[in-house]
């Protein structure tokens, strides 16, 4: 049985449950694929968060980074759990405003915010716009200086400090799209700008270092930084941030192979961090903020698909088709993301063949596990792929013109659909046919 299966997660037929629902009813029910969430467990993470800060009493704020999943219906789930979310496009900010999740309580990420966005966010009284670069700190401070509306800002800062991970996902480095640059001075200029607009209220500092992080060095690393910068701006500037906000990034376990400490480790090794390097140099305790996305939701989630085509090359590899891929998990494509899959009717069966699993789009890249060891299969089986709640559902496309494919909540042994499939009809709804020219000229 897979490691991250426990007999918690089987009922008495031994068939994979989530949220305490059985997920062959699920895809019965739903269809398949299938995004399925304990939100449960979601909540749990978020709880263990809030008591790793309040364990070392210190004044923090826990911002869910929703571009790792944002439906309304998640925006509502974190607004219950009583935390702030950050948005990185109108888009994101319009849907939280569609759930009624509490502006005041939303920050707005994002390297080209448009005027138009910016307007949006001062319309919809957003609690922190955090600028990325001058263009758009000029934006804002003039934008603000015309309502005349006081607006609360951060300043994203590029630390030159790179975490391990993959490329695509490491943001900290010098060499970055995001942020004002450190070590060149770019953000020692930003503060002076921002101190200067009398509408913008600067309270923080923020910075992100990556994605997917396994090791505590790359954040000791950044909180010694930035503290030290902190001193030399309240000596040189006369500004001191209010708040520290370190991004997330903090790693989950997808394989076998993935070792990762737990989020809450890495949180605690944030706070003490701060606690010596600030009372090393005499300065005062910063409130901390932090941005978890996906480790508050990639492995509350699953994919659930049904088993199709098979193919068989003697000597080489057997691939199962499911009916899914790509389209709504570009990440094995995209980033080499590894997944581990089981047969959702019983993961318990012991392990017969190794096989690749290959989606059904038109793509030889559409691959989204290899060499995965399962028992025998069937078509129609369904197959559950885990740890699939983050940069899923929120980067489905529909390529090949295949709709994305539902989304439903777990919970105490009751499921809720909370994003409806999309239908060949949802397909054409914002195409416009071509008129020919006899249209026209009649």
């Amino acid at each position: 049985m897979n490691e991250q299966i426990t007999n918690a997660d089987l009922n008495a037929a031994k068939h994979l449950m989530v949220g305490g629902v059985d997920t062959l009813e699920l895809a019965k029910q739903y269809q398949t694929p299938l995004y399925v969430y304990d939100t449960g467990e979601i909540r749990a993470e978020i709880q263990a968060f809030k008591q790793v800060f309040e364990a070392n009493q210190v004044n923090y704020q826990i911002s869910y980074a929703s571009k790792a999943f944002a439906t309304v219906a998640m925006y509502q789930l974190i607004a219950q759990a009583g935390i702030h979310c950050d948005v990185v496009s109108g888009g994101e900010l319009y849907t939280a405003k569609q759930a009624g999740f509490p502006m005041a309580h939303v920050s707005f990420h994002g390297n080209n915010k448009s005027l138009e966005e910016l307007t949006m966010a001062l319309d919809y009284g957003v609690g922190c716009i955090i600028v990325d670069n001058f263009y758009e700190l000029g934006l804002l401070r003039d934008l603000a200086a015309q309502r005349e509306q006081v607006t609360t800002i951060m300043l994203r800062v590029a630390p030159g400090i790179s975490a391990h991970t993959h490329e695509y996902i490491s943001t900290g480095q010098e060499d970055s799209k995001f942020g004002f640059d450190l070590n060149s001075g770019q953000a020692d200029e930003a503060v002076k700008q921002a101190q200067a607009a009398p509408f913008l209220d600067l309270i923080g500092i923020h910075c992100h270092i990556g994605s997917q992080i396994f090791e505590l060095d790359g954040f000791k690393m950044i909180v010694d930084k930035l503290v030290t910068v902190f001193a030399r701006w309240r000596n040189d500037l006369g500004f001191y941030p209010q708040v520290m906000n370190v991004g997330g990034g903090f790693g989950v376990k997808y394989t076998s192979e993935d070792q990762p400490l737990l989020p809450t480790e890495f949180v605690d090794a944030i706070i003490k961090e701060t606690m010596v390097q600030t009372q090393a140099k005499a300065v005062p305790m910063l409130e901390i903020w932090i941005e978890p996305g996906r480790s508050l939701v990639a492995t509350a989630g699953m994919t659930l698909y049904t088993l199709g085509a098979s193919k068989d090359i003697p000597g080489i590899r057997k691939y199962l088709a499911v009916d899914g891929g790509m389209g709504d998990n570009i990440r094995p494509a995209l980033y080499e993301a590894k997944y581990e899959a089981v047969l959702a009717k019983d993961p318990t069966l012991p392990s017969k063949e190794v096989v690749s699993i290959a989606g059904k789009y038109c793509e030889s890249g559409d691959m989204l596990i290899w060499d995965q060891k399962l028992p025998a299969t069937q078509p129609g089986d369904v197959l559950a792929v885990l740890d699939t709640g983050a940069y899923g559902y929120s980067m489905a496309s529909n390529y090949n013109r295949n709709p994305r494919p539902a989304v439903v909540f777990c919970e105490d042994g009751h499921s809720q659909l909370v994003v409806q499939r999309e239908t060949y009809t949802d397909l054409t709804r914002l195409d416009v046919p071509l008129v020919t020219k006899t249209e026209v000229n009649n």
